[in-house]
């Protein structure tokens, strides 16, 4: 699973650290596997409490977005859950798996040429998700 984090319309990317076996010194989002007896949206929740420091209490929103079936450059593919996580708190905790952070415009991500290469289809399909969220916000103002 893979958990986009959000803050004041910023996302953070994370620098994976040298503590890890793969992806090292590659920009990211929180990600990690799935447990056999939890579902995605816990483990997702566990992954940004264990790299982020972020807790259910620290949260405006939490949301699903789309099931990706990405490719590694093994030729294995990986089914991913993904989610976006807003926070009101700038500073985070991070653990061994990452030495850095930045919370970056979505229009700045490109700049990070570093990052893995899936990437921007988890930020995609968590976008998705945040302008539809956006939508029945507004909708939801209107019917007031």
């Amino acid at each position: 699973m893979a958990v986009v984090v959000g803050w004041r319309g910023r996302t953070a990317l994370f620098r994976r650290s040298a503590a890890v076996d793969h992806d090292r010194g590659r920009w990211h989002c929180v990600t990690g596997y799935l447990d056999a007896k939890v579902t995605p949206a816990q483990q997702a929740l566990v992954e940004l409490q264990e790299e982020t420091g972020l807790g259910v209490v620290a949260l405006h929103s939490f949301s699903s977005g789309r099931v990706l079936h990405l490719e590694d450059g093994d030729g294995r593919t990986w089914r991913v859950h993904t989610f976006k996580a807003e926070t009101g708190q700038r500073r985070l905790k991070l653990n061994h798996e990452h030495d850095a952070y930045r919370w970056v415009r979505p229009c700045d991500v490109p700049r990070f040429g570093n990052r893995v290469s899936w990437l921007d289809r988890v930020l995609a399909a968590t976008a998705a998700v945040v302008a539809a969220d956006d939508r029945e916000a507004g909708q939801a103002e209107r019917v007031r």
